[in-house]
């Protein structure tokens, strides 16, 4: 073939040829339609089976504390006292959740509010960040080595 010019497929061509080949592949066509309630879940309900339903709506909640909470740690700022808590997912990443009470009496973000900033725009408060820091020293923070496995519980 060297030397010769290759033509472009024909796109339409080819489509033509590839659904009279497979067929039409709808990903709607193999779900039974859902009574309709105003939910997009594909997932079935079990409205026939309460206990069931029940059961699945109690393994969803439990599976959802446990990846939003596991391995959170309370944590105390050395320098304001604010508690928030805290989950060190490795050397360079540590995930903090603070709550309306931490944020509002962080000294920190106190301090950025007060000279007209807005305390959501930074990335982090340095103090709380060396309480952390000082926390992972003293053991009281440990790394987490991955997250909890469905079976967990």
């Amino acid at each position: 073939m060297t030397g010769e010019r290759q033509e472009a497929p024909d796109v339409d061509r080819l489509a033509r040829s590839m659904l009279l080949l497979h067929g039409a592949h709808d990903d709607e066509d193999d779900v039974p339609a859902a009574p309709s309630r105003g939910s997009w879940s594909k997932a079935p309900d079990f409205a026939a089976d309460p206990r069931r339903a029940e059961a699945v709506r109690e393994a969803s909640r439990r599976d959802r504390e446990r990846y939003l909470s596991a391995g959170l740690v309370s944590i105390d700022c050395r320098f304001c006292h604010v508690a928030v808590d805290v989950k060190k997912l490795g050397p360079e990443h540590t995930a903090v959740q603070w709550n309306s009470a931490a944020s509002q009496r962080c000294a920190y973000f106190t301090e950025i509010r007060e000279s007209g900033g807005h305390s959501a725009r930074s990335r982090s408060c340095p103090r709380l960040a060396d309480s952390i820091k000082h926390a992972v020293a003293e053991g009281c923070l440990e790394e987490v080595s991955s997250a909890p496995s469905p079976g967990d519980g």
